[in-house]
């Protein structure tokens, strides 16, 4: 087994094919890394649209409770109005 190391470690073949399998190794751990940088990415901008929906939906309520009518006169009014 020692002899088969050394004369890997000896041979031209075997340090071109090392290089070739340590480089293809290399740009595939960086492809699999964009591939999960991409998917985080995606799920934050996911999490951002939904609290942005949210908070608009919150805005909208918050400018309906400022604008409701504060006691049953101002009701009245509005229904006589039609301003409801």
């Amino acid at each position: 087994m020692g002899a088969l190391f050394a004369w890997l470690a000896s041979s031209r073949f075997a340090l071109v094919v090392g290089k070739w399998a340590a480089t293809a190794l290399t740009i595939s751990l960086f492809l699999l890394s964009l591939r999960r940088s991409g998917e985080r990415a995606g799920r934050l901008t996911e999490r951002l649209e939904n609290q942005e929906k949210a908070n608009e939906i919150q805005h909208k309520m918050l400018q309906a409770t400022a604008r409701r009518p504060r006691n049953r006169d101002e009701l009245v009014e509005r229904l006589r109005d039609d301003k409801f």
